[in-house]
């Protein structure tokens, strides 16, 4: 289940930014996040914080929080890691060509976003509108298409900038199972052909400082455990408080990056604040 690697998967990201101080913000402009929807991942380099998106696809959030609650991904290698691409774990053959019992996933390469579900400070791109659910960044059909469709919904994407983690998958387009892979780089060609499922909250640093190689030569830089927050003890438990998306702090960051960049902006030029203690 390797994922293809293009020229366009090789492009290097835009630089990105992060917010200063929390003591500049109110409260309101915090969330805190499901714990049932955070996975905290333990690795020999360091600890991953990754927030995951059920309103996005559920099938994929449900079937990598299930594996992690049953241990099965505690001691992986990221046996396929590209610089300036993503960092790839999650076969227990740590090769490419495994996978879980399972039974392979359906793509969930877009969703459908109502009014239930705005974007977070969002933008023009052409026709389409660009934002954030959540911490996730994405990409949508005009929010005004809904009056005209059956389900007052439109079609929306996520976008695999830094930190997004992604479904590895063969070349069927249904045939993901286990193995996922975190973003190191912007790679706009896996929009609408992979599934994105979650983003992450803190560890980036530590995405970008797995040891890399196609396959990765040994020693392969491992997951040493990867856990749900929930199902971590409460005195054990990280704190965790995401900037919202929808609040005026982060819509004044976006537009404070967006008079830096001009037309040349994406919303991948901007990382989520987060705070964890």
């Amino acid at each position: 289940m390797k994922l293809a690697t293009t020229a366009a998967a090789l492009a290097l990201a835009a630089t990105t930014v992060s917010f200063g101080a929390a003591s500049a913000q109110a409260v309101s402009d915090w969330r805190t996040p499901d714990p049932n929807n955070v996975l905290v991942v333990e690795t020999n380099k360091g600890r991953i914080i990754a927030e995951l998106y059920p309103e996005v696809a559920p099938n994929h959030v449900e079937r990598v929080r299930g594996l992690a609650k049953s241990g099965f991904y505690d001691g992986l290698s990221f046996f396929r890691v590209i610089s300036d691409f993503m960092a790839q774990t999650g076969d227990p053959k740590n090769t490419g060509e495994g996978g879980s019992d399972l039974p392979d996933l359906t793509a969930e390469f877009n969703f459908r976003r109502g009014a239930d579900m705005p974007l977070g400070a969002g933008f023009k791109v052409g026709s389409n509108e660009s934002g954030w659910v959540y911490a996730l960044p994405v990409t949508s059909q005009p929010s005004a298409l809904a009056v005209m469709t059956a389900d007052r919904k439109v079609s929306t994407w996520g976008n695999f900038c830094p930190g997004v983690v992604g479904m590895a998958r063969a070349g069927d387009p249904n045939s993901a199972n286990s193995q996922f892979y975190f973003m190191r780089a912007a790679n706009a060609g896996l929009d609408k052909t992979y599934t994105a499922f979650g983003r992450v909250l803190q560890g980036v640093d530590v995405v970008k400082a797995i040891k890399t190689g196609e396959p990765v030569p040994d020693p392969q830089d491992k997951m040493l455990s990867v856990k749900v927050l929930a199902d971590i003890p409460a005195d054990k438990r990280p704190t965790i408080q995401v900037m919202d998306t929808r609040g005026p702090a982060f819509k004044a960051l976006v537009t404070k990056r967006q008079g830096e960049l001009g037309s040349s902006f994406t919303n991948c030029d901007v990382d989520v604040p987060a705070q964890v203690k």
